[in-house]
């Protein structure tokens, strides 16, 4: 959850009143926007936001705005309205299509801005984009001095060696490749263009860049000072909405400090899309039953109390009857998705400390259910056994998969955007995961008895995501004189105690010794595989003791267990 610095004579001032000084107090009105005082001084309060979902109270701005609305100083919808047109038209490049294809941009004119201001601007800037932008991946946020800049802007490509400006923080001029390789944030961001052959850059009609995104602005437009009255807000990005959400908040909070908004046309070449003007800062509505709110929060509020709640919660009422009120959602609020949303922050202002708990008025008996019941059986029958439980990772690769275990290559489902090439897709059988353990645990002292239970994935095109869990148990001995007697004297103890009987039918397996491996058979149904490991596996995995082992499918095990 994040963490919102702010200065106290700041956030008073933006408020019209002063805060209590005992945190204790100021906590019971945090806690009407589901934040909590971390640290407190004379001069700075820290606030821990619990709702990750509302950006809008990022910032200093934002949670003025929405205590305003708890304390009674304004009540009902913040409108926000675009003065004019700025002037300011983009034009995108189409070759940013598959880089960073979207950029939304407004001018927000008369802002007068103390340190304390810009301080809680950059703040803010930096929240949303390590949260709500994942790192600057899916959103980046530009601020400009308007006043230094020349319409119509460009957003375009460069090649890492064709352009040079100064950038922010810096007094000497540096190409972007420099840039990556010298500059902070270059060295912090760079990741996201560096596969690219040409790289996202944003200059006005004089040739002058504004600024390298998602890297760093310039530092002759780029820097935004107490003189600055006029500021350009940019933000580019891979998701359409997203960039436009998040400049909506950026433009609100200049225009919460006294700033006139003006819109920005962008001429995008893509199909589908062409000529836009933006912010786009209109309202939705949504009908709310009185009858829900009622049932919902257990409280038989009135109408006009169920208004003045939704008041000050800074939402407009757009239209009233007896059971059913229309209500308008803030532009800055996308989080309202359901009328149980807003049901929500009518019990919050409400107070939910003035709630009477109850115990609910049904009767219910809980307990695990018959899986449960069978898998913890399974696991204590295992550790009866002397096999120690181990807990390995989902994600995996082909080369342990396959490779290593000697058999070929099968479908997987594999992952869109790995991390870490270790991890490219996910398992589709347990016994690679529990050799690779074996792998990294030579040092142990032998014998080594272990067994896991857990989920593999496989394909299915039946299913709605087009994959099917299945839970398997698979188990290894490996020691000096481990064989087929040992893990097949395991596999039938395990079956005694489950009530099952099995048999074995002769196979063959990349894995495993050839003639000394049988597939598990119950009721005609093959559930799974028993033998002794091939020397080459074992190679494979650095390891020199012969081991043997098992491997079942759990999910067929349950299915045969509740007949």
């Amino acid at each position: 959850m994040p963490t919102i610095e702010v200065e106290r004579e700041d956030l008073e001032s933006l408020l019209g009143m002063k805060l209590p000084q005992s945190p204790e107090e100021l906590d019971e009105i945090l806690s009407f926007i589901k934040g909590e005082v971390k640290h407190i001084d004379e001069k700075e309060i820290h606030i821990d936001i619990k709702d990750s979902n509302r950006a809008d109270i990022w910032g200093v701005e934002g949670i003025a705005r929405a205590l305003k609305g708890i304390l009674n100083i304004e009540r009902g919808l913040k409108r926000y309205e675009v003065s004019g047109e700025s002037g300011v038209e983009v034009t995108v490049d189409m070759r940013l299509k598959n880089i960073r294809p979207y950029i939304a941009c407004a001018v927000v004119k008369g802002v007068r801005l103390s340190d304390a201001a810009i301080r809680h601007i950059m703040r803010f800037q930096d929240k949303m984009d390590q949260t709500y932008g994942r790192g600057r991946r899916r959103t980046s946020i530009g601020l400009y001095d308007f006043d230094l800049v020349t319409p119509p802007l460009r957003y375009t490509v460069s090649r890492p060696d064709e352009t040079r400006f100064v950038p922010l923080g810096f007094d000497v001029e540096l190409t972007l490749a420099e840039i990556l390789e010298k500059h902070p944030k270059g060295i912090e961001y760079g990741h996201i263009v560096r596969q690219f052959d040409v790289w996202p850059i944003f200059i006005d009609s004089r040739g002058k860049v504004l600024s390298f995104p998602p890297i760093i602005n310039s530092n002759d437009l780029g820097r935004v000072t107490v003189e600055t009255r006029n500021v350009l807000v940019e933000v580019t990005g891979t998701s359409y909405k997203t960039v436009l959400y998040t400049l909506t908040n950026i433009i609100l909070a200049l225009a919460d400090r006294g700033g006139r908004i003006y819109s920005a046309r962008i001429c995008y070449p893509y199909e589908g899309l062409g000529e836009v003007i933006t912010p786009e800062l209109k309202t939705e509505k949504m009908r709310l039953s009185l009858d829900y709110v009622r049932r919902v929060i257990g409280i038989p509020l009135s109408l006009n109390e169920v208004i003045e709640l939704l008041e000050r919660s800074r939402y407009g009422i757009s239209e009233v009857d007896s059971d059913e009120i229309v209500v308008e959602i803030p532009c800055y609020r996308p989080d309202i998705m359901h009328p149980i949303d807003i049901v929500e922050d009518i019990a919050i202002a409400y107070d939910l400390n003035k709630m009477k708990p109850r115990w609910p008025q049904i009767s219910t008996v809980g307990g695990l259910s018959r899986e449960t019941q069978l898998r913890n059986l399974v696991r204590e029958l295992m550790v009866g056994l002397g096999y120690q439980e181990v807990l390995t990772f989902t994600l995996t690769n082909p080369i342990v998969l396959f490779e290593r275990m000697n058999i070929p290559s099968e479908r997987v489902i594999e992952v869109a955007n790995p991390k870490v090439s270790s991890m490219t897709c996910l398992r589709n059988w347990l016994l690679p995961s529990l050799m690779e353990f074996l792998s990294h645990n030579t040092h142990v002292e032998y014998p080594q008895r272990i067994f896991e239970v857990g989920y593999c994935v496989i394909p299915d095109e039946k299913q709605p995501n087009r994959a099917r869990d299945i839970e398997k148990l698979a188990c290894v001995t490996i020691h000096s004189e481990a064989g087929f007697t040992e893990i097949k004297s395991a596999l039938n103890s395990l079956f005694s105690n489950l009530g099952l009987k099995y048999s074995l039918e002769e196979t063959s397996h990349g894995s495993f010794i050839e003639g000394r491996v049988g597939k598990i058979v119950i009721g005609g149904e093959e559930v799974g595989f028993v033998g002794e490991i091939n020397p080459q596996v074992l190679q494979n995995w650095g390891l020199e003791n012969p081991a043997a082992a098992f491997e079942i499918n759990l999910s067929k095990i349950w299915v045969l267990l509740r007949k």
